[in-house]
């Protein structure tokens, strides 16, 4: 059993106001001076409820800052939980990834992002659900927890999507329970308008990347000074609204070739404005980094160089202001040694970062596979 003192902080936020309420109710009734009529005795009397009046607004903004930092340590607890950094390395890929919340003193909002390395490939999960902030995470948690078991227990992308739909409608169903106005409890926004934008990534051990995208922005790939859509593929409608096919079939996205980067992203950062109303363009952002410090297998361009700069040129953009919407970004880089192909001869060294991928003649596609 927990015994609360006079000594413990919620002992003194309660009884300290007591005190300062009892000089002030006090001090007329008990105080000969204050029933006087004279300039000095009523200097004296503002004198002391001006000291009171001070002292209880003092007690309340500590109390209300050390409720504050409570707070916000509650955050940081949630957020490294949720939203834990992945590893920098995964099955040959260097990875990093940042989150930046719209809710001014929190540090996590309604944007997720995930990647495990599976039997099957390393899988990237980036996610954006509707809204922000505190009423977000229930969302986010019910999101990121499937995930993190269908990831490795599912040998079909399709079938991980599909634990995904059904985790997202049971907290649905859970939270529309809880906020029933029988409960006493204010409901928020309608289930009916809550849904999740989400895109799935799959890298094959041999570089092959399949996608399933469910409403969500398609991320860039960044392979040399070049920075391209990964493809321009029908996405599938976000989880929530409508139900999703019943053949879940990934999008083949083509090769992640060593050297090559992928940067996942919430609508956040192409949402983003600027003083006179302008959105931030992401891919000039990136273009701009790729091309001032050009990526060569002696001198690569990790993931946190590139994520460093992006969030940067977001700042610069904002002019340091705090967005409006949360920015999530996962910036992923293909470092693996491939085998040397049949055109190697004996005794050569073939390292495939230095490969060039061949100039693109229009938009990358995809095919149901």
């Amino acid at each position: 059993m927990i015994r609360i003192t006079a000594q413990t902080p919620t002992a003194r936020s309660a009884v300290l106001p007591l005190v300062w309420g009892g000089v002030a109710v006090a001090y007329p009734v008990g105080c000969p001076l204050a029933q006087q009529q004279g300039l000095g005795a009523r200097v004296v009397t503002s004198t002391v409820f001006f000291v009171v009046g001070t002292g209880l607004i003092c007690q309340v903004r500590r109390a209300l800052l050390r409720e504050l930092r409570q707070a916000r340590r509650v955050a940081g607890a949630a957020q490294s939980v949720l939203l834990r950094p992945p590893p920098p390395r995964l099955d040959g890929l260097h990875v990093a990834a940042a989150q930046l919340s719209a809710e001014r003193g929190a540090s996590i909002g309604g944007d997720l992002y995930e990647a495990v390395a599976t039997e099957y490939g390393v899988r990237v999960i980036m996610g954006d659900v509707r809204g922000h902030g505190l009423a977000a995470l229930g969302t986010v948690a019910a999101v990121l927890g499937s995930f993190r078991e269908a990831a490795h227990d599912e040998p079909e992308l399709g079938r991980v999507l599909g634990r995904l739909e059904r985790a997202h409608a049971r907290h649905l169903r859970e939270r529309s329970r809880a906020d029933h106005p029988a409960n006493g409890r204010d409901p928020g926004p309608p289930v009916a308008e809550e849904f999740v934008t989400l895109l799935l990534l799959e890298i094959a051990h041999d570089g092959e990347v399949r996608a399933l995208n469910c409403g969500h922005p398609w991320p860039y790939l960044l392979s040399g000074t070049r920075v391209e859509p990964l493809t321009d593929a029908e996405p599938l409608p976000p989880l929530g609204p409508f139900p999703l096919p019943a053949d879940l079939r990934p999008d083949r996205c083509g090769h992640l070739l060593p050297g090559e980067s992928l940067v996942l992203f919430t609508d956040g950062a192409e949402d983003a404005r600027d003083s006179r109303g302008r959105f931030f363009s992401l891919p000039a952002a990136l273009r701009e980094i790729v091309s001032g410090q050009p990526a060569t297998p002696q001198t690569p361009q990790t993931p946190q160089t590139v994520l460093r700069a992006v969030f940067e040129a977001l700042s610069g953009h904002t002019g340091g202001r705090r967005p409006t919407d949360d920015v999530a970004v996962l910036v992923l880089r293909n470092d693996r040694r491939q085998a040397p192909g049949p055109e190697a001869r004996d005794g050569d060294v073939y390292d495939s970062a230095a490969r060039a991928r061949p100039a693109p003649t229009g938009p990358r596609s995809a095919t149901r596979g």
